[in-house]
């Protein structure tokens, strides 16, 4: 099983190093997508001299889900049969990469998605109120409409939409047509990955957060503005995949997008 670590950075000079460090220890090959760093980033990348690290660099910052679409048609185009996804901010753990691995060579998923929720741990950290109350919510709203397309291997609902800790069969991605951009990738990923009837599973991933106060952006670090976006990106799919859909799935959106 051919597998790649896909990294999307944008601005991680305080941890790329370290970072890259322990998952080179894993011994996959590696691709970093540079989000359009302005900080001493590229620099760090360009001092790795490590043939197993590629990188992919945004001439500006395009977005995290444009980073992970960039990821995906990578994994494709070298022939790998897996891409995990993780962050570079030492939120997920490189330890954990065996146990993505070790689910997906199972072969009974085609999405083995990590969960900060499913299993409580010690050592968690507490997440911040606001972040832990949209994701919660967007969380059930998902396994409203879509959970009996999405628990066919974990047999139970999705307990954490948002965890970017992935492993993604790159055969499964290449069915779906994904353009988000932006940090409501996840929306258009879930309910293109229903319409599929993708496999999904669920594994639990430590629950850390090094900084708290870390800004999404603009308006968006605001929970309400993140939230109607969040629905809005998930309404509009839900319109576009609704031939693929049961009829459960279209209850209509508290923020529907433009012209719907």
């Amino acid at each position: 099983m051919q597998t790649l670590i896909a990294i999307p950075v944008f601005n991680e000079e305080k941890y790329v190093r370290q970072v890259l460090d322990r998952v080179l220890a894993c011994g996959h090959d590696i691709l970093v997508i540079d989000d359009g760093s302005t900080d001493r980033t590229p620099e760090i990348l360009d001092g790795l001299g490590d043939a197993r690290v590629r990188v992919i660099r945004h001439p500006t910052n395009l977005g995290y889900g444009r980073s992970l679409r960039d990821a995906f048609d990578a994994a494709e185009m070298g022939g790998y049969d897996w891409v995990i996804t993780m962050d570079c901010d030492e939120q997920h753990e490189p330890d954990a990469i065996p146990d993505f691995v070790r689910a997906a060579q199972a072969d009974n998923a085609d999405i083995v998605s990590g969960s900060r929720y499913l299993v409580e741990m010690p050592e968690d950290d507490a997440p911040p109120r606001d972040r832990r109350a949209v994701n919660a919510t967007i969380t059930r709203e998902i396994n409203d409409r879509l959970g009996n397309r999405l628990v066919e291997v974990g047999g139970a609902l999705l307990t954490d939409a948002f965890c970017g800790f992935k492993a993604h069969r790159v055969s499964a991605m290449a069915q779906l047509d994904l353009t988000e951009d932006g940090y409501a990738f996840p929306m258009q990923f879930w309910v293109q990955a229903a319409a599929a009837e993708l496999r999904v599973v669920e594994i639990p991933t430590k629950l850390i957060y090094n900084d708290p106060n870390r800004s999404f952006g603009g308006e968006l670090d605001q929970s309400d503005v993140r939230l109607a976006y969040y629905r809005r990106v998930m309404h509009c799919e839900l319109i576009r995949c609704a031939a693929r859909l049961p009829e459960a799935a279209l209850v209509e959106a508290d923020c529907p997008c433009p012209g719907a």
